[in-house]
């Protein structure tokens, strides 16, 4: 690993000069730095009444104009006027750092780094340093709150970080404060047209340029969502705590980073690691016993109410459903078995409640030694499952021996969910007692946390359901695998409405631009109890294998349809889950993508392509392959009377030779896709 740090200058007014140590200035000041292409530059200052502000520009145009920082706390005077700025100068880190299982292998950590430091002028003189990361693609600041005896103890009641943004355009969010968590639909509007946001939050200027917040490396804070206060200024909206404070914490401690990511092609802000490098190294060590992986489960047939997660005659998991489900993954290829309902505390109202789940005992008619037995002796695992109902304080009672019960069964992973209204995830209290809170509350972050240092105590890697957001800290605690997060594949199964064909398009500039989401693909029995049913193609099903990257994807349909549809099926078989390079070869926010990746551990490349309700014909130069090497190209694309609405199982599988020399068209049906497998077959001859 290469590491090299060196100062650069620091420009602005007041009595900073070209290479001087940090001096102390009068307000109003102002100072700016730059990222180390020079793309990004950031301004920071105070008004007239000592107000701490920052802006940001690229090349020159402004992308945030000046927007307030600071504090409002619930026991103190705000921390957010009368303040003196002092500012040091940059610091450049470029490294590299490999991931042990990702979109790429390798990440490059690029950037300039320039700590601003606020004291107040009278009163307590309080301090408080805002830390900024500037990387040519985006960048990220966050507020570090130093050992000081004038505050010991900080309760925030609101944090006044604003975004105000330059120029207004076209929005694409998730509102935020509703009865369902994340998971709502996206909308479409103006920036200026925005209530309150979830993060990310991605726009496009009338400029053209992309921009999306969200933040990174949030450990016990509360989740940010964004309030527009008029025109197409944002602010920072805390998740209520517990008391009047969002956030109590001891000094020394930061808060998480408020990012902007920043590009003038949609495709750009697709290919930013800038989420995953604002977070700390791998603290775990060695996670080897997690093997990236594909798996089928017992799930969508409860979701289709073939099944039941509860005891009877029509209960999914049973020892001979599991074992039926174990031979067919060892047949064809997949690592895992997911099985819900086997634990006691299915029956009567688990929703919202989850008091009565056991984390170790089974229903009598699944025999979990002789199951994980049976899979072992088949080259599968178990995947884990434990509903809590959202109650987190019930499930931090049994984590350890829950965990443990895996870690002797070999189960090493597990999908947990929090099941719950927004608001009604339920934790112990100041006084120990259970109380409400919202899932993104300063407690569940706590709480989540918590469940993945457990699980790496005993080798078990957490998918969370219903989660807190994701903020990279997958690169620190390499065992956060995936999660959900959003709307997944089964509100196609029941939703009302279901996922709409522009939805898959809409997670890939927002949700997924957090990190991997366990959406569970696959599905080729598109009537469902939905109205809509599955409102995408069969090709679509398979691109998103490649579209939606998860180091652990589900082959989430009925066992028969896969056994009906082998030719279909054998690109779920094939396609790769962890990948040593990614690229987006081109990209339209909210309407199409199109995703280029390349296995680990061969060198096979597949590619992803989806649109939303409109057919389109793109382009895909296959640049990306080893130039003078012949490629058989696996072709899976919508048949030519494809749709979304009455053709969905219109396929055309097909092979055709292939180099680097090559474009392909891809014509994509409305909501439909394309995924294609390239297979090296050697060097071709010179031309």
């Amino acid at each position: 690993m290469m590491q090299r740090r060196s100062f650069l200058a620091l420009s602005g007014v007041s009595m900073l000069a070209f290479g001087a140590p940090a001096m102390a200035q009068t307000a109003p000041a102002t100072a700016r730095a730059s990222s180390p292409g020079g793309m990004l530059t950031v301004e920071v200052g105070t008004d007239n009444d000592g107000r701490p502000m920052y802006s940001v520009s690229r090349l020159g145009q402004p992308v945030v104009r000046p927007s307030r920082m600071g504090f409002l706390l619930t026991d103190q005077a705000p921390l957010e006027r009368g303040l003196r700025m002092t500012a040091g100068q940059p610091m450049m880190v470029d490294d590299t750092w490999e991931q042990p299982w990702g979109e790429r292998q390798r990440i490059r950590n690029h950037y300039n780094e320039w700590r601003t430091t606020f004291t107040e002028t009278g009163g307590l003189g309080r301090r408080v340093d805002v830390v900024f990361r500037l990387y040519d693609d985006g960048l990220g600041f966050r507020y570090e709150f130093p050992e000081q005896a004038a505050l010991t103890t900080v309760r925030i009641g609101s944090e006044l970080t604003q975004f105000n943004l330059a120029e207004n355009g076209e929005a694409l969010w998730c509102p935020a404060w509703e009865w369902n968590r994340e998971e709502h639909l996206y909308r479409r509007t103006p920036i200026d047209g925005v209530g309150s946001a979830q993060t990310p939050m991605t726009v496009r200027g009338d400029s053209g340029l992309h921009v999306s917040i969200h933040e990174a490396a949030l450990i016990d804070y509360a989740g940010m969502n964004l309030r527009r206060e008029g025109g197409t200024d944002f602010r920072c909206a805390l998740t209520p705590g517990l008391t009047n404070a969002a956030v109590e914490r001891t000094a020394p401690f930061n808060t998480p980073w408020r990012t902007l990511q920043i590009s003038d092609t949609a495709a750009g802000l697709l290919d930013s690691s800038l989420i995953l490098n604002l977070n700390e190294p791998n603290k775990l060590g060695d996670v080897s016993w997690f093997k990236p992986m594909k798996y089928v489960g017992v799930w969508w047939e409860m979701h289709l109410e073939l099944k039941s997660w509860g005891a009877g005659a029509k209960h999914g998991a049973t020892t001979e459903n599991t074992i039926r489900h174990i031979d067919f993954a060892a047949e064809h290829g997949f690592g895992g078995v997911l099985v819900e309902g086997w634990n006691k505390g299915w029956d009567g109202q688990w929703f919202g409640n989850g008091s009565d789940f056991s984390f170790t005992e089974a229903y009598p008619d699944f025999d979990i030694e002789r199951v994980t037995s049976h899979a072992r002796s088949k080259g599968v695992q178990l995947i884990g499952h434990h509903e809590t109902g959202g109650n987190a304080f019930h499930y931090d009672q049994q984590l350890e021996p829950a965990m443990a019960l895996y870690e002797r069964l070999g189960v090493h992973s597990v999908k947990t969910g929090y099941v719950a209204d927004a608001g009604g995830a339920r934790v112990a209290g100041p006084d120990g007692r259970v109380v409400m809170a919202w899932h993104e509350s300063q407690p569940m972050a706590q709480h989540h946390l918590r469940v993945a240092e457990v699980g790496a105590r005993h080798k078990v890697a957490i998918n969370a359901h219903e989660p807190f957001k994701d903020t990279g800290l997958r690169r620190t605690y390499p065992n956060i695998i995936s999660r959900e997060g959003q709307r997944g594949m089964e509100y196609n199964a029941w939703g009302n409405p279901s996922n709409p064909p522009e939805h898959e398009a809409n997670l890939a500039f927002t949700r997924l631009l957090a990190g991997p989401m366990d959406f569970t693909p696959g599905i080729f029995g598109m009537k469902t109890r939905s109205a809509e049913g599955v409102a995408t193609t069969w090709a679509k099903q398979l691109a998103l294998y490649v579209v939606i990257y998860s180091p652990i994807q589900m082959a989430a349909d009925l066992l028969d349809n896969y056994e009906a549809n082998p030719e279909p099926f054998q690109f779920i078989k094939d396609v790769p889950v962890d990948w040593s390079d990614s690229r987006t070869l081109d990209a339209a926010l909210g309407d199409y993508v199109v995703v280029a990746r390349k296995e680990r551990n061969s060198d096979i490349w597949a590619l992803g392509a989806i649109t939303d309700e409109h057919p389109r014909v793109l382009s895909a130069p296959l640049g990306f392959l080893d130039a003078g090497r012949r490629y058989r190209a696996e072709i899976y694309r919508d048949g030519p009377d494809a749709n979304y609405t009455d053709r969905r199982e219109s396929i055309v599988i097909e092979q055709r030779e292939v180099t680097s020399a090559d474009t392909l068209t891809l014509a994509l049906a409305p909501g439909g896709g394309q995924a294609i497998r390239f297979v090296p077959l050697g060097r071709s001859r010179r031309r």
